[in-house]
């Protein structure tokens, strides 16, 4: 599928480009719009989430999951903490890991079942338990849980921009609060409850090439959850010079 590609790593460019680009080149423009790009990141975070929370459509949920992930990403990155940075290059990273095993669990759900609406779904445990470890595993690290590599990327963001902003920080947890609760609402839909459909029961469980995909991905989150210093030690130095270069500097007039 092409979502997970998309989602995964097309969509780390706008990051990237802030890092590699905009705050070193740019810091005065960055400190005058820091404001303003901190303040629509909150709406990003608030409007992904609540927008989340009304879908039905799976993959549509998960979208927009990943729009408020993404403005946590922002919002980590324009507080100028070490904290903010370094959670912001984390969780890059490990966001384009967990949803693209939830793009790519989604697809599968929508090859057994032909569809994606939530209504459609339901009792899918007990006849794919496997895909259903996997999709639970991949749930829990979007919402950070501890010892998958959400948890570390999102408490070191939470970190950096408390303390830059307080009241940013409450209305990114908000935000977290609520990515918790569509997450966990969707996957309670899905694989717990009554069994809609006489077919459930004859659904196949993960096949051949659908391990090779997914299991890399899993252990992705546990080595980046259990190890976090794999990528905090290489990443110090970069990022202590980002935030020097981030910093303006005196403003030169030139005369005419």
């Amino acid at each position: 599928p092409v979502m997970p590609l998309l989602a995964g790593v097309l969509g780390k460019m706008g990051i990237y480009g802030l890092l590699r680009f905009c705050l070193p080149l740019f810091p005065a423009a960055t400190g005058a719009y820091r404001p303003w790009v901190s303040a629509l990141a909150v709406i990003g975070i608030l409007y992904g989430s609540l927008a989340a929370l009304g879908q039905r459509d799976l993959k549509r949920l998960v979208a927009y999951s990943s729009v408020a992930h993404l403005s946590l990403i922002v919002l980590g990155l324009f507080a100028l903490t070490r904290q903010g940075v370094q959670g912001a290059v984390i969780q890059s990273v490990s966001h384009g890991i967990y949803i693209a095993a939830l793009f790519l669990l989604v697809a599968m759900l929508e090859e057994r079942k032909g569809t994606r609406l939530l209504e459609a779904f339901g009792g899918l445990w007990k006849a794919m338990p496997v895909l259903g470890f996997f999709l639970l595993v991949s749930v829990l690290a979007a919402v950070g849980l501890p010892g998958l590599n959400g948890f570390v990327g999102e408490f070191t963001l939470l970190v950096g921009i408390f303390l830059s902003n307080r009241a940013l920080a409450a209305l990114a947890a908000l935000g977290m609060i609520f990515g918790a609760w569509y997450m966990l609402r969707a996957f309670q839909q899905v694989m717990q409850g009554e069994a809609r459909g006489a077919e459930v029961a004859s659904l196949p469980d993960v096949r051949g090439r659908e391990w090779a995909l997914l299991v890399p991905l899993v252990v992705a989150m546990l080595l980046i959850g259990l190890l976090p210093n794999l990528l905090f030690s290489r990443m110090d130095a970069s990022v202590e010079r980002l935030l020097e270069s981030a910093r303006p500097g005196p403003v030169i007039m030139l005369e005419r």
